[in-house]
C-alpha cells in the first residue's frame, strides 16, 4: 500500500476563491460543482454512489482514509465523484478489512483530488455563497488561468445526469427467503443496498435503466414501483416522470427516494427547485409529521420539491401532502398520496433509507411498502 503523493495541487471556485494544497489520488485536472458532506464516516459509500455523478466531494471531517478500501462496500461499479477535497488523508489506512490505500483506489480510477487545504473555510464559503463550479488541477497551478476553465463547464441546474449513470440492461436482485412481491425499480442512479433492504423484505426486485417503457415495466407483472436516488436536476426528468403518471393512473404502490421523490412530486403536479448548498451527510435531522418523531438520516441531494407544508394538494391521482420536513431548514422531505378511500397509494423520502452508509433510523420505510404492496395483494 503507497503512500499519498506530494506533488502541490490547486482547487479554484467560479467566484474567484482559490486554494492551493497537495495532490491526493490522480494527477490531471477535473471540473464539476464543489459540494461538502458533514458524514464522519462512509467515504467509501460516497464516493460510489451515483448521486455524486459531476461532482467534487469535499469532506467536511478532517481526517478520511483511515480505514482503506475493501472490495464490499462499494455502492456501484465504480467511483463516481468529479474530485475529491480532503484536509488530513491518512497515510497507513488501519482496518483489518482494507485491501489498498484510498489514495491507491483514486488513482486507479483515475480520480483527481486535492489535500492539505482548510476545508473548513471551503465549507463556510459554499454554506455562504451557495454550491458553484470549481475545477482542480495539479499542472496549472495559476488561479486565473484555471478560473477560465472552471467558467467554460456547465452549470448543475438543467443537466440531465441520471441518462448517464443508469445501468444499461436490466437485472434481478433474487428475494431472500420466500419470495412475497416483484418490484421494479427504475434506476436513475441507485446503490447497490437499496434493491438489498427490499430483497431482505421477501422482494424480487427487477432494475430497469431509466429508459425503460411501460409496458417494459407492466410486462413483469410488479406489485409495486420503485424510483431511486440519482444526479441532476429533476426539470429534465420528462420520461420517467411521465411514466410514473401512467403508473399512479394504473393504482400501482410506489415508493420513491430523494430523486424518486422528486420525480413523484412533479408527477403530482409540483415544482422543484435548487438549494443553495443541499443536503449531504448521515446526519441530517428530518420530522415525520404524522408521528412526531424525529430521523437521523442520510442525505445526499441539492434539488427539493415545492409543497406547500401545511396544506394538502389535489391531483388526478388523490390528495398529496407533505409527509416529512428538514429539521435544518424546513425543506420538504417526504410526500404522501392517498386515494378517496383513506387509504395511502404511494409516498417518497428525499432521504436515504438504505442507510449505506448512515443510521438505520428510516429503515421502517421499506417495511410500509410492503405494508402498501400487501394492502393491494
Amino acid at each position: 500500500m503507497s503512500q499519498p503523493a506530494s506533488g502541490p495541487a490547486l482547487l479554484v471556485l467560479e467566484d474567484g476563491r482559490a486554494f492551493a494544497g497537495t495532490s491526493y489520488g490522480a494527477t490531471g485536472e477535473t471540473f464539476g460543482e464543489a459540494v461538502f458532506t458533514t458524514g464522519m464516516t462512509g467515504y467509501q459509500e460516497t464516493l460510489t454512489d451515483p448521486s455524486y455523478h459531476r461532482q467534487i466531494v469535499t469532506q467536511t471531517a478532517p481526517h478520511i482514509g483511515n480505514t482503506g478500501v475493501n472490495d464490499e462496500d462499494d455502492e456501484s461499479q465504480r467511483i463516481w465523484v468529479a474530485g475529491y477535497v480532503v484536509r488530513d488523508p491518512a497515510r497507513v489506512p488501519s482496518n483489518w478489512r482494507a485491501t489498498r490505500t484510498l489514495d491507491d483506489q483514486l488513482k486507479a480510477q483515475g480520480i483527481v483530488g486535492i489535500s492539505g487545504i482548510d476545508t473548513r473555510a471551503l465549507t463556510r464559503h459554499l454554506r455562504e455563497r451557495g454550491a458553484m463550479r470549481a475545477g482542480i488541477s495539479t499542472e496549472i497551478l495559476d488561479p486565473a488561468q484555471l478560473l477560465r476553465k472552471v467558467l467554460e463547464q456547465p452549470q448543475m441546474t438543467g443537466a440531465d445526469l441520471a441518462s448517464e449513470v443508469t445501468v444499461t440492461e436490466p437485472y434481478v436482485v433474487p428475494a431472500e427467503g420466500d419470495k412475497r412481491f416483484t418490484v421494479v425499480a427504475l434506476d436513475l442512479g441507485i446503490k447497490s443496498m437499496t434493491p438489498k433492504r427490499m430483497a431482505e423484505r421477501g422482494i424480487e426486485v427487477h432494475v430497469l435503466p431509466s429508459t425503460a417503457s411501460l409496458e417494459e415495466i407492466l410486462a413483469r407483472d410488479p406489485d409495486g414501483i420503485f424510483m431511486s436516488n440519482g444526479p441532476g436536476d429533476p426539470q429534465t426528468t420528462e420520461h420517467p416522470t411521465t411514466l410514473l403518471k401512467a403508473l399512479l393512473e394504473q393504482n400501482k404502490p410506489y415508493f420513491g427516494i430523494c430523486f424518486g421523490n422528486q420525480v413523484f412530486g412533479r408527477a403530482l403536479g409540483l415544482g422543484t427547485f435548487k438549494l443553495k448548498y443541499g443536503h449531504r451527510g448521515i446526519n441530517q435531522p428530518v420530522l415525520d409529521r404524522a408521528t412526531g418523531k424525529v430521523e437521523i438520516t442520510s442525505q445526499n441531494h441539492g434539488f427539493a420539491v415545492d409543497a406547500p407544508i401545511e396544506e394538502s394538494v389535489e391531483t388526478p391521482y388523490g390528495t398529496a401532502e407533505v409527509s416529512h420536513v428538514s429539521l435544518n431548514d424546513n425543506v420538504v422531505e417526504g410526500l404522501r398520496l392517498t386515494g378517496r378511500d383513506g387509504r395511502v397509494l404511494a409516498f417518497s423520502v428525499q432521504y436515504h433509507p438504505e442507510a449505506a452508509a448512515g443510521p438505520h433510523d428510516s429503515a421502517y420505510l421499506f417495511d410500509r411498502f410492503v405494508e402498501l404492496m400487501e394492502g393491494r395483494s
